[in-house]
């Protein structure tokens, strides 16, 4: 079963009231706003998610709680329209926890997976074009080579993307890790599983994971009420790093208003940052996922 990642801390940074107005931005499998419906009995929760098995799922658990939800089949890129159609234009807590859910990879045919074959897909939206086949079979060398060293820090990259070339057709996810097993020296499959960084790259690409976080992210500042907090778990240094840029950027003075004895108040900064938390050592013995997850919380303060 999915276990959510940094849990408690989330309830506890988002700061909810019983009657919090509160986005889940990724519903996945429910983990997350299963618990946060549990503490609005007078406020209401609105999750996004694209996948349809999550929604089936989660609609189901949500319902045994209680009905003050509202579930957005959509991609939370979309979440400023989406709720501005439901008549909302400001909430109390936003939450995003970055991590593929773990039934998307532990199911076979979705093609997350390193260690299970299936079709080449890595789909969140199954009704989009594009798939990891596509990625996978059409892209240039070149082309690929910069998606396994940007998205991947793959840095065996080149050598990868010129055997995936060579290989052609690949059809399956173990046809793919047997591809990259062959373009990497021994030791580097000793470390760790030598297709991890791979099969990340190739799904940040097919979901374009970092521009639609980047927007929806700066979005969401927009959307958050004074005193409201936006919570985002990360999963590795890129979503990590956009995230930690977009919330320095709003809760620091401009560098060229620091020498100023006094800054206008116009310009004072309408955020600040509340907490960077890391999964404790206990929760990753427990959940071997959250080794890498990274809890960043941003209030509004103006």
């Amino acid at each position: 079963m999915h276990k959510s990642v940094l849990l408690k801390e989330c309830l506890e940074y988002l700061n909810i009231k019983d009657n919090s107005i509160i986005v889940d931005c990724t519903l996945g499998y429910g983990g997350h706003s299963s618990e946060v419906l549990k503490k609005i009995p007078n406020g209401h929760l609105y999750s996004f998610d694209q996948d349809n098995e999550a929604i089936y799922y989660s609609k189901k658990r949500l319902s045994k709680i209680a009905d003050n939800f509202t579930i957005i089949k959509s991609n939370f890129v979309n979440i400023k329209k989406e709720l501005e159609s439901l008549s909302l234009s400001k909430v109390d807590g936003i939450l995003y926890d970055l991590g593929v859910s773990s039934p998307q990879l532990d199911v076979d045919y979705r093609g997350f997976s390193f260690h299970k074959d299936a079709k080449l897909d890595m789909r969140m939206d199954r009704n989009q074009k594009l798939s990891a086949y596509n990625v996978v079979n059409e892209y240039s060398e070149d082309k690929l080579t910069s998606i396994l060293f940007n998205y991947g820090e793959e840095k065996f990259a080149k050598s990868i993307s010129k055997a995936i070339v060579k290989s052609r057709p690949i059809n399956t996810t173990l046809e793919l890790v047997e591809v990259i097993k062959s373009a990497v020296p021994m030791k580097y499959k000793k470390d760790h599983h030598p297709a991890r960084k791979t099969f990340q790259a190739i799904r940040i690409e097919v979901n374009n994971e970092l521009e639609v976080f980047k927007k929806s992210l700066q979005d969401a500042l927009e959307l958050i009420n004074v005193g409201g907090r936006i919570c985002v778990i990360t999963f590795h240094s890129l979503e990590d790093k956009i995230c930690k840029e977009i919330f320095k950027s709003v809760s620091v003075v401009k560098p060229e208003l620091k020498s100023l004895p006094t800054i206008p108040k116009e310009f004072e900064p309408k955020y600040k940052v509340v907490k960077v938390i890391s999964a404790s050592s206990d929760e990753v013995n427990e959940n071997n996922r959250a080794r890498s997850a990274k809890l960043r919380v941003l209030e509004r303060i103006g």
